[in-house]
């Protein structure tokens, strides 16, 4: 079948993929080790991700985390503020707002992310299979030591390749466990008795044996099979999108390179390096599949080839099909144009919600069942139940004071005085409000939290009173 763009391309490969032989079996791939200006690019890329990913959990802010994603205690540490399920449709908001920014993105550059920053492809690609390469060898060195009868030599090569892959898998597992619990939890798992942190071992050993199976035997079927970003790209993506493309017009008819002309038909001299070093084994020359994570690989191939038969480079390139097909330079659509807006508003919305935010959150409401009661003949009073959240890492001395109508505080117990770090508290008390001051069923009444002589927070709910 013919391509509509690409009168040269035979439609054919849609009826397979690269991973999975004629049998169903599944096809391993051993892509060839990548050179050249993007790849040496990433890598720098990458090394800045990996400090950032090990080195966040220890970072800390006045001894508490800077960063912490505690989703077993529902308690949630983001730049070093305190965030707690109260706070959720903060963190809705925000998906929302990340959800929108992977659109824009999408729609303007395609799958870069994947490439240069997935920690699915940072790990495997920059850290897994750069060990793969130094212990094996490049890929027709790893499949002929995979051919090659169980020996000495192949146990000893397997043996340490795999035993690096599992140690690095577990470093990853603290780290990945760290940015749950915390650090100093995580320190206590390591020193303390073993028998004190069973389910923590457990945790550390499944992120382990998960993190091991993925990049050691899983690998790229993560991003074609798991990951559902590749099938976004059918609605994100349009025809001025900058992908990860290979120029037809420039490089069709395909032919065999002339040595002695050094002259073919197109550009592209049917090499298969591109095929050579993609990851996910795909030929980008197909056009833009869901399985190209745009790691660039191809292109410093394509740029290889390209230098040693003296023509220009960008054969495979950055590039949109409009710019490719039409010659046209990059615009912005009217669908950029919208996601912007909407990406604006989504940040002001969140960024308003983040700043008025208090660092207490007080709820109160008239205790369930319960008719107002007179105390005496001049004063009516409803029971209320209140909870104090704290937000912050420091406790916090608080007094409730009504603010209007005129009235009094009676508790029941204690009271709540003093509110723990990072803590929800709870109490019961009276308000007692004279009769006077009572005009009708409902009246509404507004609660004020002190702390120090300033208010941090407040609350209005009703008070019920006799009928009049």
């Amino acid at each position: 079948m013919e391509n509509k763009n690409n009168p040269y391309l035979d439609e054919s490969f849609r009826d397979s993929i690269s991973t999975v032989t004629k049998e169903g079996k599944r096809a391993w791939l051993y892509p060839k080790k990548p050179k050249g200006r993007f790849y040496n690019a990433r890598t720098w890329v990458s090394i800045g991700f990996l400090i950032v990913f090990f080195a966040l959990p220890l970072i800390k802010i006045n001894g508490h985390p800077f960063f912490m994603l505690n989703i077993i205690e529902r308690k949630f540490v983001l730049f070093g503020v305190a965030f707690f399920p109260q706070d959720f449709f903060l963190f809705m908001l925000a998906m929302l707002t990340f959800v929108v920014f992977i659109a824009l993105f999408t729609a303007l550059f395609g799958r870069l992310w994947c490439g240069w920053a997935c920690p699915q492809t940072v790990f495997l690609e920059m850290v897994f299979r750069k060990i793969e390469y130094w212990i094996e060898g490049d890929s027709m060195k790893q499949k002929a030591l995979n051919k090659r009868g169980w020996d000495a030599e192949k146990i000893r090569i397997k043996a340490t390749k795999h035993t690096i892959f599992f140690l690095i898998s577990f470093l990853i597992s603290n780290t990945f466990l760290a940015y749950i619990i915390g650090i100093d939890e995580l320190e206590k798992i390591i020193t303390d008795n073993p028998s004190e942190h069973l389910g923590g071992l457990f945790a550390i050993l499944l992120f382990t044996g998960v993190f091991y199976g993925v990049f050691a035997r899983f690998r790229e079927q993560v991003c074609i099979v798991v990951c559902p970003y590749g099938r976004l790209q059918g609605v994100l993506l349009d025809p001025n999108s900058v992908v990860i493309a290979y120029d037809y017009e420039r490089g069709e008819p395909r032919g065999k390179l002339n040595t002695d002309a050094l002259q073919h038909t197109g550009d592209c001299i049917d090499c298969h390096q591109c095929v050579q070093v993609c990851p996910t084994g795909i030929d980008i020359r197909n056009g833009t599949q869901l399985e190209c994570v745009n790691c660039t690989a191809c292109i410093d191939a394509c740029d290889d080839i390209m230098d040693k038969i003296n023509k220009p480079r960008g054969l495979i390139r950055y590039s949109s099909e409009n710019a490719i097909k039409k010659k046209e330079k990059f615009k912005i659509t009217p669908r950029v144009i919208g996601y912007s807006a909407i990406l604006l508003v989504l940040m002001i919305v969140l960024g308003t919600l983040l700043i008025v935010r208090s660092d207490i959150e007080t709820t109160i409401l008239r205790t369930p069942g319960m008719l107002f009661q007179k105390p005496d003949d001049n004063h009516i009073s409803n029971l209320y139940n209140i909870q104090l959240v704290n937000k912050t890492f420091s406790d916090i001395p608080v007094e409730l004071k009504i603010v209007s109508p005129e009235g009094e505080i009676k508790w029941v117990g204690d009271g709540v005085k003093i509110l723990k770090e990072q803590s929800v508290a709870h109490g019961t008390f009276f308000l007692i409000i004279p009769k006077t001051k009572i005009l009708k069923t409902k009246t509404e009444v507004k609660f004020e939290v002190v702390s120090d002589g300033k208010t941090v927070s407040s609350y209005e709910t009703s008070f019920l009173g006799p009928n009049n």
